[in-house]
């Protein structure tokens, strides 16, 4: 049996919810779900908390994707999860007690998703030794976390190679959400296979927040108005690593018949609230945050924590295109050599 309940702004918790009530102040949702074979209070279950980066589940990108990797395990293990949502305007000590919270509350693992908790992931987890931690898109030094990173910049590049055999203008874009080393990954990886591809291509970057303003991430209407910026400009297919702003952006594009836009993190032309614009998605870059977040879940279960940095390289399946829609199927062999080159290490792809 699945639930899922909303904290008032009072934090008055539900006896089924009585756990939760320190996680008053910081939290913004939370989803709390058992199975007949577990209760939240442990059993055969595994109590999973989730620390989302600013947009939550529904971000139809990177939070989502790592929140499918938690509900497999749930569905497979059994128990319960706990999620709680950053805000854009969180300090190191709102993260700090988001995972303290969760720690204190029993949940074991605890995933923090996303860079900005890297700082706060090693100070909790050392406070809390015989919990697991996972971090995403980052590398802890605590001896009780698994660092669950990616090679952006080769699924980048091969969305690059996507977008220059693709533009009708000779004229790309790219938006990133805030500009972060992380993102900076994504961009360095789709100029560069758009210039190994096509060296007459011109690539439109741009940034919608910058420093420690993490809204770039949660912020459609500014994705949507940088897309419009850079299509009245000429470019004609846009890619957008920017989380839910993303979403702005794709909206954008499809609305200018010809362009392209091309997704993150999630295959976003089988997301159900992009389905309007999924006509427009020319494939996604996808990162399968959801594989690194399950094979950690099942580590912890199966009584063997993973620890150190795990890297989920294209050569490994952690990143690559999605084919949903077709609209790439003609360009196959482009990509398939693309890819070829990169995991044969004849193609060196740069992450800045």
């Amino acid at each position: 049996m699945r639930r899922v309940a909303k904290l008032s702004a009072a934090c008055i918790a539900t006896a089924a919810l009585a756990l939760t009530a320190t996680a008053c102040g910081s939290t913004s949702s939370e989803k709390d779900s058992s199975s007949s074979s577990a209760s939240a209070g442990g059993g055969k279950g595994i109590k999973i908390g989730l620390a989302y980066d600013v947009g939550g589940r529904g971000d139809r990108s990177f939070n989502d994707s790592a929140a499918r990797g938690a509900d497999k395990a749930e569905k497979e293990f059994g128990g319960s999860i706990k999620e709680l949502t950053a805000k854009s305007s969180d300090t190191e000590a709102d993260r700090e007690q988001r995972l303290t919270d969760l720690a204190d509350a029993g949940y074991n693992p605890i995933v923090a998703v996303g860079f900005s908790y890297a700082t706060s992931v090693d100070k909790v987890a050392a406070k809390y030794p015989k919990v697991s931690f996972g971090l995403i898109d980052s590398v802890a030094t605590a001896k009780n976390v698994d660092s669950i990173t990616f090679t952006e910049e080769q699924g980048s590049y091969l969305a690059g190679v996507a977008a220059a055999l693709k533009t009708k203008k000779d004229h790309v874009g790219f938006i990133g959400g805030v500009d972060t080393p992380l993102i900076k990954k994504f961009a360095a990886g789709y100029v560069q296979g758009v210039k190994d591809t096509n060296s007459k291509v011109k690539v439109d970057v741009q940034y919608l927040t910058h420093g420690s303003d993490l809204s770039g991430f949660a912020s459609p209407d500014k994705g949507k108005e940088a897309a419009s910026g850079m299509l009245d400009n000429g470019a004609d297919v846009i890619y957008a690593a920017a989380g839910s702003s993303g979403n702005g952006s794709i909206e954008a594009v499809s609305g200018v018949k010809g362009a392209w836009a091309i997704g993150v993190d999630s295959d976003q032309y089988n997301i159900p609230g992009l389905s309007k614009y999924k006509n427009s998605i020319l494939t996604s870059m996808v990162k399968n945050v959801d594989v690194g977040v399950y094979d950690f879940v099942k580590s912890v279960h199966d009584g063997k924590p993973l620890t150190g940095n795990q890297i989920y390289s294209l050569a490994k399946g952690g990143v690559g295109l999605a084919t949903s829609g077709g609209f790439i199927d003609d360009i196959k062999t482009q990509l398939d050599a693309a890819k070829k080159k990169i995991v044969d290490g004849t193609v060196k792809v740069k992450t800045s």
